[in-house]
């Protein structure tokens, strides 16, 4: 198993901080005209908002957070890695098509959908077997556990956002839970490389070798 570098731990653990403070800061520009609940992380990225500025700038810094943690992610079936990198860059195309502050965008909806899936599988696609010697993060069980959280986050934020019910939360949880992963994730492969490897059993003094 490939060492993942630790410099991982900070583009992986950088990620959901750099969203929640870009969310909250360009929220607080916004002031009581806007409703975290209810309204999206994309009405703080439309052009014209106060706090533009800072929710793009806090995207544009994920993108590269997930590129970083894609490459350091050896130990990570290749699937996954790309998907993981793939999240990254729809970030950056997320900015350059932002929606627009008076409603909706098909091109920024349909790019934002890309992103999410992407994000949503790379976990069962960065899956490797090999047991308790993968790090926990990587073995089939916890990857599509996470997989499956996120596919019902995202479903979550299909139903809010139809029935015009708590889409801003529905999607807060959502790409919170895709940020936090890739930081599970290196931390288990660091962990995991920590761990020395079991000992042999020492023959006793005196015992005689035993011969094939």
């Amino acid at each position: 198993m490939r060492c993942v570098p630790r410099w991982a731990l900070l583009s992986s653990g950088c990620a959901p901080v750099l969203l929640v403070a870009g969310w909250t800061g360009a929220a607080s520009f916004e002031g009581s005209a806007y409703d975290p609940l209810t309204q999206t992380i994309s009405v703080l990225a439309a052009p014209g908002s106060p706090g533009y500025w800072l929710m793009t700038g806090a995207l544009l810094a994920l993108g590269v957070c997930h590129l970083l943690s894609a490459w350091a992610l050896r130990p990570a079936a290749t699937p996954g890695r790309l998907a993981l990198g793939g999240g990254g860059l729809v970030a950056f195309v997320v900015v350059v098509l932002p929606a627009p502050s008076s409603g909706g965008s098909l091109r920024h909806g349909s790019v934002a959908v890309i992103g999410f899936t992407l994000l949503a599988l790379w976990p069962v696609l960065a899956a490797r077997g090999g047991g308790t010697a993968t790090p926990w993060a990587l073995r089939p069980g916890p990857a599509l556990a996470a997989t499956a959280v996120m596919a019902a986050c995202g479903l979550w934020y299909i139903v809010e956002t139809q029935r015009h019910g708590a889409a801003g939360l529905a999607e807060r949880v959502t790409t919170f839970a895709q940020s936090v992963w890739p930081l599970m994730v290196v931390t288990s492969c660091l962990t995991r490389a920590g761990t020395p490897p079991p000992r042999r059993a020492e023959r006793p003094a005196g015992q005689p070798r035993s011969r094939p």
